[in-house]
């Protein structure tokens, strides 16, 4: 039997459809995993800037149709990517042990190894997330945002093409891709909460489906799972997406799973933010709707502090 996973044809997304297919090779030996390579609406659209794509799922959607009508069995994705309520029909599985999960500053040749404290007034850092733009603006007012698509090799093209001094993206690309030394600085998760799901890569499959279910359990990585389900409801419950400038970070010591969030004005003048704590009972294996819980305590300190209606104005 061939079980067929479903990517994006980026470098960084077969890289992680590839890592998928060693642990599901691994999990079944002699099972033949193929990759099935789709394009999605963010890929064929570089024009329009993300947020304008709202909450669709514009890197998402073609994959998970590929599982629906039966081209592949497995959806590979960036779980930062994936809207919080999936298509129906659709489950997520498993996801893969975390990466790194904070933001980098990239500078151009002449700026290399350069802080973003150190970047002179009036230099454009580029970035498509709102909730970067929001906290360099936060912490760097004099700055100038500006929107830069494509995947990683081509944001580095356009850098070193001077179409901005600086980009602003998730480490977790540059060290799968093994471009390292292209990162000028590693930024404090403190200051730069990370999104949710970053540095996870998520994998879907239908939800009848429970054979490939039960493969997708075997390589689930737990940690990696609590963090992405109490962050995941912490923004469902808020109603947010890529057009909310929000960031959520859960982190798992021995059995007790905290969870930072934050959301911001898009100008980054107002902020609210809570930490929340839950212990695992049963540890890893415990109950999940533990972490899920915590999410929606801290979606309701959140609310309780005015975060609806930062949630609101962004969406206008």
């Amino acid at each position: 039997m061939s079980l067929h996973l479903a990517t994006r044809g980026s470098e960084l997304a077969l890289w992680q459809a590839r890592t998928a297919r060693q642990h599901l090779s691994g999990s079944r030996p002699g099972e033949q995993v193929e990759l099935h390579e789709v394009r999605s609406s963010g890929d064929r659209d570089q024009a329009t800037a993300l947020a304008r794509f709202g909450r669709i799922g514009i890197f998402t959607v073609e994959v998970d149709n590929a599982v629906l009508d039966g081209r592949a069995q497995v959806g590979v994705h960036s779980l930062k990517d994936m809207t919080t309520t999936l298509q129906d029909g659709i489950v997520l599985g498993a996801v893969l042990a975390r990466g790194p999960v904070e933001d980098v500053l990239v500078c151009g040749e002449s700026l290399h190894q350069t802080r973003l404290e150190e970047l002179p007034a009036g230099s454009t850092v580029a970035t498509g997330s709102l909730r970067r733009r929001a906290m360099i603006a936060a912490c760097r007012p004099d700055l100038e945002t500006v929107e830069l698509r494509g995947n990683v090799g081509t944001r580095l093209e356009k850098l070193d093409e001077g179409q901005a001094t600086a980009l602003l993206m998730a480490r977790a690309g540059f060290v799968r891709l093994g471009l390292d030394g292209r990162i000028s600085q590693v930024l404090d998760t403190t200051t730069f909460l990370p999104a949710v799901g970053q540095g996870i890569v998520g994998l879907t499959c239908k939800d009848e489906d429970t054979e490939t279910r039960e493969l997708l359990a075997g390589i689930n990585h737990r940690p990696s799972w609590l963090a992405a389900l109490a962050e995941r409801s912490v923004l469902r419950e808020l109603r947010g997406g890529c057009n909310v400038p929000m960031g959520g970070h859960a982190t798992l010591e021995g059995d007790v799973l905290t969870l930072r969030a934050r959301v911001l004005s898009l100008d980054g003048r107002r902020a609210v933010s809570t930490t929340q704590s839950t212990t695992l009972t049963g540890g890893l294996e415990g109950d999940d709707g533990l972490a899920e819980a915590l999410g929606l305590a801290a979606a309701t300190a959140l609310l309780e502090e005015g975060a609806g209606e930062l949630v609101e104005e962004a969406r206008q």
